[in-house]
């Protein structure tokens, strides 16, 4: 017990070390305030995600005014940036026009509770979270394509194994966890395909990427 208790100081000591020393070599180049905007961003999104949504969105709102109220233009430059790579990204990866596409400063979705159709989509949000369990989709196409991008987001999805899916995500602050494969810290990209996506009857090709997010998908 006492070689356990001093090797988990050690490394609590180690983690504090390195945080320490990030939290300093982000505050010299970026600045105190983006970090600590970051920092509430990211407690929030953990917030949310442990079904403390009130707090979750305080957090996150928080952030984001320090970011909106000292950094506007970097802010500004950053949202636009996203938007229009989301466009683009929207007309290459859709293969034709028949797709819902929206945009919203904010938003939650939670769908899986009750059947529902899922077409094409691509959705942009400044800030917002969205849930699906795909057990309960309708899916009318043999493939079905759905992009989702923006700045900060929660994504939590479930796949049931007699889907094929495909996954393309990306943050570059966050982590990811797609399927076995689980990627943390900065500028991470997880490219993953279920072994049974080219001979399934149903197959859905996930597209997700934000500034800041967390990202999970699971194969039921």
């Amino acid at each position: 017990m006492g070689e356990e208790t001093k090797n988990n100081r050690s490394r609590n000591t180690a983690l504090l070390l390195i945080g320490a020393g990030v939290f300093l070599l982000l505050e010299r180049t970026i600045g105190f305030f983006p970090v600590i905007a970051v920092i509430l961003i990211l407690l929030g999104i953990h917030r949310v995600r442990s079904r403390k949504e009130n707090k979750g969105y305080v957090l996150m709102g928080i952030g984001a005014v320090i970011l909106f109220g000292d950094h506007l233009t970097i802010v500004i430059s950053v949202v636009l940036i996203s938007l229009g790579l989301f466009f683009i990204r929207s007309k290459q990866v859709h293969k034709d026009d028949t797709y819902t596409q929206k945009q919203k400063i904010v938003d939650s979705v939670r769908l899986g509770r009750e059947p529902w159709i899922q077409r094409n989509t691509s959705t942009w949000y400044l800030v917002g979270e969205t849930y699906m369990d795909l057990s309960m989709a309708i899916l009318e196409q043999k493939e079905t394509t759905v992009i989702l991008q923006g700045v900060v987001g929660d994504i939590d999805i479930k796949v049931p194994d007699d889907i094929g899916v495909s996954v393309t995500a990306s943050v570059m602050l966050g982590q990811l966890q797609i399927a076995e494969e689980k990627e943390a810290g900065v500028m991470n990209k997880v490219v993953w395909q279920s072994q049974n996506y080219g001979h399934c009857d149903h197959r859905v090709k996930l597209v997700l990427s934000f500034i800041v997010g967390d990202i999970k998908v699971k194969v039921l």
